[in-house]
């Protein structure tokens, strides 16, 4: 697909299951990211990643500080001192976002995820966004936006289906 002709962003709401039946593929990996997200150790936001290929889980990622480093909840956040609005000033963070640390995962563990499907909290930041793009990654389902045009824009541009998952 053209760039220019890349999908715009959709909402989908996949039908929520019904006592004793099962989620939809979508609903479940979702849930999935929603739990790693309770692995962050950002003072400000927690952000789950699962990336997905064939309905199988290759790796999972949430946001914190490089494995062996203080953790953020211990010993504070820069950005959070200095009232840096989101979005904004990322360099300034000692935390890696939930996406990075998923593809460094699968990338440490020899896994290829070109192709695969990213279920994350969040919609990428342009920073994610770029590395999602150069790892082959071809479809985002989020569940909440994110202050971050460029983002989109980028993602647009490199026709990867974006889809709000409510």
């Amino acid at each position: 697909m053209s760039p220019d002709r890349s999908p715009a962003p959709r909402t989908v709401s996949p039908p929520m299951a019904e006592p004793g039946s099962r989620p939809s593929w979508e609903r479940y990996f979702m849930d999935i990211a929603i739990l790693v997200a309770r692995r962050s150790t950002c003072r400000r936001r927690a952000v789950g990643a699962v990336l997905v290929k064939d309905k199988r889980i290759l790796a999972t990622g949430y946001n914190g500080a490089p494995t062996g480093m203080d953790h953020c909840l211990d010993i504070g956040c820069l950005r959070e001192l200095l009232n840096v609005a989101s979005g904004q000033r990322h360099e300034l963070c000692r935390g890696l976002h939930a996406e990075q640390n998923a593809i460094i995962q699968a990338a440490y563990h020899g896994v290829c995820i070109r192709e695969a499907v990213l279920f994350c909290t969040n919609l990428p930041c342009a920073i994610c966004a770029k590395m999602l793009i150069n790892a082959g990654v071809r479809t985002i389902y989020y569940a909440e936006g994110y202050a971050d045009e460029m983002s989109e824009e980028l993602m647009r541009a490199a026709g990867i289906e974006t889809i709000h998952l409510t």
